[in-house]
């Protein structure tokens, strides 16, 4: 069965990355594919490459990065939730005359199109967090 998963909630006020995390790794250990990561919403924080957690906490996103390279996935930010949080790669750094970018390299920035694709192909599609 093919899969999508978007991801709505921060790292830092909610368990649903980290339940969205164990729950794709549980898909693929079945046979299952899984199609697409969406982070959206404060979800897309996930891809702030400027965060360091702290010594005794998992690092989420260099989990999610192990994740994307050890099984080729895809995984997408929605753009307009990204920079509207301050996580921008160099193009829209550029763009928005930042001197700096912070996304993080393995993860893209994308459109809800991106979103709508994985909808329409996916078999399933299943949400973490949000409100």
């Amino acid at each position: 069965m093919k899969f999508s998963i978007i991801v709505q909630s921060s790292p830092f006020s909610s368990q649903a990355p980290a339940t969205a995390l164990r729950f794709a790794k549980a898909l693929l250990e079945q046979g299952h594919e899984l199609y697409r990561v969406f982070f959206y919403a404060d979800g897309t924080l996930i891809a702030n490459n400027l965060i360091t957690s702290p010594q005794d906490e998992r690092d989420l996103p260099e989990a999610w990065v192990e994740l994307k390279k050890q099984n080729g996935l895809d995984i997408v930010v929605c753009i307009a939730a990204a920079v509207k949080r301050g996580v921008i790669d160099e193009n829209e750094a550029r763009r928005y005359e930042k001197e700096n970018s912070n996304l993080h390299p393995e993860f893209e920035l994308s459109g809800l199109g991106q979103l709508a694709e994985a909808i329409a192909v996916s078999d399933r599609v299943i949400t973490f967090g949000g409100q």
